[in-house]
């Protein structure tokens, strides 16, 4: 360090001046405090450097066509990755009211050759897909799920699916993801939405980013001028698996256990007839943490009040004529081979969960929001002459209680335009099945 004039003191001998010392250390701890301070500069650029290549290999991970993952081949990440880019710019189909866009197998399962038995379909908006975790945690088979988006959900919804394929190995081999959409608007290729994947590494971080986006808003409170589509988004889903059978359920409840192995030891003993559907008792779960996996373990909850019949406080005869104290009172532990306890005929508001073949009518996509979705379901089916048998030992289980005040506010007022349209409906299937002596 050059020393300035003022760094130099007289030696009290005649005014022979000397260097300052005291100076001269000052200067010492001033520079190496300067070469620290460059040092943690240079270091904290590295980091940050770092940080962007890791960014960028995650980037090139999830989009590049020649990235390699140490489960899977880079062709199949290619392949899988091509395929989204030409079903997103193909720009997807308009459902029959021209209201909604909708992305048809947007991304597939590995699965997808193979022609299940038994398939499970569900519906749900980005806010409630984080169910999907704990749904799988239960069904580890097909599954086909259809997924509304509004708004700024549109672009970010398609990277967010393939960001679960990507991470989560048993959502690949699985599920089959369709995307509807408004009829106005149009999902993008995610690598426009790059900023989805900031920070995500694995499955845990790709289903946390959902979770986080729970309470966004519910399935039937998207926004003012929104309607949520159910039937159509459950229509999309049962078409989208090539099953002999489907069962459909909301994103929200999940099966018996080992209902898939079950149902097909059954299957081979015994296959619903044609005009068939086979009923799964719906209950309520008050802690969702503690789903039961078999019939007593249901009914020891049932017994201490931890679960009670679905809709029991909001629609009691939604589900009465599925006859639970019959079906609680059954003689046999529950859990001998599935069967068919008892056969029932539709009445009137029942909307049983049932596993169902092809052959089954879809549901009538006029119905949106809340309201008389399922049961306009259900009379077609008994108009146009199912039965409906009430399996053994299998059950459906809603986490958390339903309880009074928790819907949107506009429920009561899309109820009685539902309501309206249920009755056109009826009249509508006196034509549909004109030899029919069933009336709803």
């Amino acid at each position: 360090l050059l020393m300035s004039d003022s760094a130099w003191e007289n030696d009290g001998d005649g005014g022979v001046m000397r260097p300052c010392t005291t100076c001269s250390a000052f200067r010492l701890v001033l520079g190496a405090l300067l070469v620290v301070a460059l040092l943690q500069l240079l270091y904290l650029s590295f980091l940050s450097g770092l940080h962007g290549r890791q960014q960028r290999s995650r980037y090139s991970e999830l989009f590049g066509a020649a990235a390699r993952r140490p489960d899977r081949p880079s062709e199949a990440d290619a392949a899988r990755l091509e395929r989204l880019r030409y079903a997103l710019s193909a720009g997807g189909a308009f459902d029959a009211s021209g209201q909604y866009r909708v992305y048809k197998n947007l991304i597939r399962s590995e699965a997808e050759s193979e022609r299940p038995l038994l398939a499970l379909a569900t519906h749900a908006s980005v806010s409630n897909l984080h169910h999907l975790d704990s749904l799988l945690g239960r069904w580890r088979h097909r599954l086909s799920v259809a997924v509304f988006a509004h708004g700024r959900d549109v672009g970010a919804a398609a990277a967010l699916l393939y960001a679960l394929g990507v991470f989560c190995p048993h959502v690949r081999a699985l599920v089959d993801f369709h995307l509807v959409c408004g009829s106005g608007e149009a999902a993008g290729f995610p690598e426009r939405d790059r900023e989805q994947f900031a920070g995500l590494e694995d499955c845990a971080g790709a289903f946390g980013r959902l979770e986080a986006r729970r309470d966004e808003h519910r399935n039937y409170a998207i926004g003012a001028n929104v309607s949520y589509p159910n039937n159509l988004l459950r229509n999309v889903a049962r078409g989208g698996v090539d099953a002999d059978y489907v069962l459909v359920l909301d994103v929200d409840m999940a099966p018996s256990a080992d209902l898939h192995r079950r149902f097909a030891d059954m299957a081979a003993r015994r296959r619903p007839a044609a005009d068939e559907v086979l009923v799964l008792p719906a209950f309520e779960i008050r802690h969702a943490g503690r789903l039961p996996a078999a019939k007593p373990e249901l009914l020891r909850l049932y017994q201490v009040g931890e679960v009670r019949p679905f809709y029991e406080e909001l629609c009691p005869r939604c589900q009465a004529p599925t006859d639970y104290s019959r079906w609680l009172n059954l003689p046999g532990p529950g859990a001998g081979p599935l069967g068919v306890a008892y056969t029932l005929t539709w009445a009137d508001p029942w909307e049983p969960f049932y596993i169902g073949a092809r052959s089954v009518p879809p549901y009538d996509e006029r119905f949106r929001q809340y309201g008389f979705n399922r049961i306009s379901q259900a009379c077609e089916l008994h108009v146009a002459g199912f039965r409906f048998s009430v399996l053994d030992s299998a059950f459906v289980v809603h986490r958390g209680f339903k309880v009074q005040g928790e819907f949107h506010s506009r429920k009561d007022e899309e109820n009685r335009r539902n309501r309206l349209l249920f009755r056109s409906f009826k009249e509508g299937l006196k034509s549909k099945y004109p030899n029919s002596s069933r009336r709803c």
